[in-house]
């Protein structure tokens, strides 16, 4: 602490100041770089995957639902048929 006053009463309140804020720059930038980054690209690669898998879901969903509406049309015929086969 008492070399933080002897650097200001030396060099001035705003030149100490910008020397802390651009040591702080400087770690957030580092820190951001080092440990974020790499981090990210990796989520954007699960993401990515997650993606492909949902829409694969998606599209199952889709072929299945098909299925079951054809099976219920089928079904329906058939009534239709033996009810009408049941009036002759």
């Amino acid at each position: 602490m008492d070399k933080i006053a002897q650097l200001i009463s030396e060099f001035g309140f705003p030149v100490v100041l910008a020397l802390g804020m651009g040591y702080f720059i400087f770690f957030v930038w580092k820190f951001v770089t080092t440990e974020l980054k790499p981090q990210l690209g990796k989520s954007s690669v699960e993401l990515i995957r997650l993606l492909d898998q949902i829409r694969m879901l998606d599209n199952d969903l889709i072929r299945l639902q098909q299925k079951v509406d054809t099976v219920l049309e089928y079904k329906e015929t058939q009534e239709k048929r033996a009810l009408e086969s049941k009036k002759k």
